[in-house]
């Protein structure tokens, strides 16, 4: 019996997407729950699986195409094992090519013949016209020196429009302004060369900065709650909950898991969850409902090597944190100079809900906390 298999739902706020590669081709036979096909969508890309075992007799969809969910995708051929046809047409493709070498060799053979006739042509040419035809050369090798000049046009996926869609909403609607302040990192780096293996060797897992950052963003939100309430309509929602959005850089683009009630979680929670959902945005298993809601963004460009700069709001939420690289720096520590790591951080934020007075106090407590962790204990 046959199978028609519909393009599979995807989430609630997508009705379509493209078709980026077929895994199996007709005539394959697939087992059930074995994967057929890609389907890239402007948030992640789904995962095509069979709903049965089969052979694959018909697609109703080329890569690059636009589907639509519900839509007829491809057609199953149930049964346990594959056709035995498909294993002769695949024993009868070496005779065909085997027959073609014959006709390719007297192509070449006429080929050969057409240049000896027009060698006898150029031979009553005068010998003064060689002298302007060797210039030639030298003036194109001018050229090259200098490199080429070529274009190349390549279609953005739909994970890069929509990014771009997004960032640019976000300035179009928000009354975005960023702060500034620095923080010196020797206290938490302490604490991290300190416990580091030993946190390895008990969860297995690696202390970095960001559980500090993630924790002390919680502990300020839920002191300065406009920075972490949104806008709908005419009205300002505040979240007795932290959501935090955490940006993690792809191999097609930026996507921004959620790390959920992060007010109740410990520096090693924090880990875990960001290197389980880092892992499966790198290796496209990020779902939708892993990037769904949020209610503060972190971005670390420092990863990068970024000194300083103004992240962008991530609509509808009303502010990011951005971190940076920790550079060396001298700083003046009880009237003395000192040599201290020192980062750079910057908060964006929402004109229309967040005053200027609650973005700065904002940063200011993410500054002690980070510089002194202790805090989190009082």
């Amino acid at each position: 019996a046959d199978k028609v298999v519909k393009v599979p739902q995807m989430a609630e706020s997508i009705s379509e997407g493209t078709l980026k590669q077929w895994v199996k081709k007709v005539g394959d036979f697939v087992k059930q729950d074995e994967e057929v096909a890609t389907i890239e969508t402007d948030k992640i890309d789904v995962t095509v699986n069979s709903p049965a075992s089969g052979t694959i007799v018909e697609v109703f969809a080329q890569e690059e195409d636009t589907v639509s969910v519900g839509g007829d995708f491809f057609k199953l051929e149930l049964g346990d094992a594959p056709k035995e046809g498909s294993v002769q047409t695949k024993k009868e493709e070496p005779k065909s090519e085997t027959k073609a070498e014959p006709k390719a060799e007297v192509k070449v053979e006429s080929k050969k013949e057409e240049p000896k006739e027009v060698k006898a042509t150029p031979t009553p040419t005068p010998t003064p016209a060689a002298a302007p035809k060797a210039a030639a050369p030298v003036a194109e090798d001018s050229k090259k020196v200098f490199g080429n000049r070529t274009e190349n046009r390549v279609k953005m996926n739909r994970m890069r429009l929509r990014i771009a869609e997004r960032l640019k909403q976000s300035q179009d609607t928000a009354a975005s302004l960023t702060t500034f302040n620095e923080i010196d990192m020797t206290n938490l780096m302490n604490l991290r060369s300190q416990y580091k293996d030993a946190v390895v060797k008990k969860h297995d897992v690696k202390l970095g900065f960001m559980s500090a950052f993630v924790k002390a963003s919680a502990a300020a939100l839920e002191a300065i709650p406009a920075v972490n309430a949104s806008i709908e309509g005419n009205e300002i929602v505040y979240h007795d909950y932290v959501d935090v959005s955490v940006a993690v850089s792809t191999p097609k683009g930026l996507v921004t898991p959620v790390l959920r009630n992060v007010e109740d979680m410990s520096f090693i929670d924090i880990e875990k969850t960001i290197a389980a959902l880092g892992k499966k945005a790198r290796d496209n298993k990020i779902t939708i409902e892993d990037m769904a809601g949020g209610t503060f963004t972190i971005s670390n460009g420092g990863v990068f090597g970024s000194l300083m700069g103004t992240p962008i709001i991530n609509m509808p939420q009303a502010a990011i944190l951005g971190m940076h690289s920790i550079k060396e720096r001298p700083v003046v520590v009880d009237g003395k100079i000192e040599i201290r790591p020192m980062m750079y951080v910057a908060l964006t934020y929402d004109h229309r809900i967040i005053d200027g007075r609650e973005a700065v106090t904002f940063l200011v407590k993410i500054k002690e906390i980070v510089e002194d962790p202790r805090r989190l204990l009082l």
